[in-house]
């Protein structure tokens, strides 16, 4: 299936990634309906469609996964459904965990029973490697066992099994991808490569939660955006569990030394305190499955990623960049 000249629906268009998936399906010379209900967790949203709006093949529709009735008119007509729609924040769902089950997992059903009805062709569901909780080997393939840590990682893992009863019972076609922390412009306030950013701009030093010896499969926007294009188009990703990630991981504190010297350019100590519960101490994408299945190959490494990331950093911030 070539993903060109077709209507999607993408829910959460407006985010961090969902608005980078957005402009590539309009590249592509796809019909886009954009739902985002631009709650109110972060603000910016409106700006990162802003230069989408004034295309014709784009529309955009703010409403709610939850309010059915919005559900079903924007995804009307549609071939696709990314469904990237969410409550995220790990720490987030350890306070509200009734908010985070209500719009991660009915939200879910909903999209779910909108794709049945208007007989999707494929299904992408968005996923999370918070799914798998504390590794129990490196680096993490789709067999490890599922033992998440936090609500948000419980109600990813609720919305894959949803996702699967659905391919089974009414013969949907979905794909679900287990994306592996993305940075990247438009990145969220709450994410962790930019507070460490946003804290030296700022002058001061970061904070790491824990020892800086945890580690991540931190994963550049296109890298995600692309395997998300490829799980759509690929006849091998019918029904199938993916992981979309760099496949390298690095220590905390090794990202925050490199931001600290590509933004300041001196000596600055970031503040250790404790860790924070319902967060893995590792993260370490095996993308072997991708690769086979999709073809799917990373190509932004973190040293050329983080400074695409800086720029856009400051552009926003109106400060001269170098």
């Amino acid at each position: 299936m070539w993903l060109s000249h077709r209507r999607a629906l993408v829910t959460g268009g407006a985010g961090f990634i969902g608005s980078h998936l957005v402009e590539r399906l309009l590249e592509m010379e796809n019909e886009v309906v954009c739902l985002d209900s631009l709650s109110t967790y972060y603000t910016g949203k409106e700006d990162n469609i802003k230069e989408c709006l004034p295309q014709k093949r784009f529309h955009f529709v703010r409403g709610d996964i939850l309010d059915t009735p919005s559900l079903l008119a924007a995804a009307a007509g549609c071939e696709f459904v990314f469904h990237l729609a969410a409550q995220p924040g790990v720490r987030y769902s350890l306070e509200h965990p009734e908010e985070v089950t209500r719009v991660n997992v009915e939200g879910t059903i909903n999209v779910l029973e909108a794709s049945r009805r208007i007989d999707a062709k494929r299904l992408i569901f968005a996923s999370s490697s918070s799914v798998y909780g504390v590794p129990r080997y490196l680096p993490i393939n789709e067999d490890h066992p599922t033992e998440p840590l936090s609500p948000y990682g419980a109600s990813k893992l609720c919305a894959e099994e949803f996702c699967r009863s659905y391919s089974r019972l009414h013969g949907i076609d979905v794909a679900i991808l287990r994306y592996f922390a993305a940075y990247g412009p438009r990145q969220r306030p709450d994410m962790a490569i930019r507070k460490f950013v946003s804290a030296v701009l700022d002058g001061t030093s970061p904070t790491i939660f824990g020892t800086g010896d945890q580690t991540r499969d931190f994963t550049y926007v296109d890298d995600i955006v692309a395997g998300t294009l490829l799980a759509a188009s690929a006849s091998s990703a019918n029904s199938t569990i993916l992981n979309l990630g760099s496949g390298r991981s690095v220590k905390v504190s090794e990202i925050v030394k490199l931001i600290i010297k590509l933004v300041a350019g001196h000596d600055m100590h970031p503040i250790l305190v404790g860790p924070v519960s319902g967060e893995s101490p590792h993260t370490w994408a095996d993308i072997t499955k991708a690769r086979n299945l999709l073809g799917y190959e990373p190509g932004v490494q973190l040293e050329e990623g983080l400074p695409i990331f800086l720029k856009w950093m400051m552009e926003t911030r109106g400060m001269q960049v170098k």
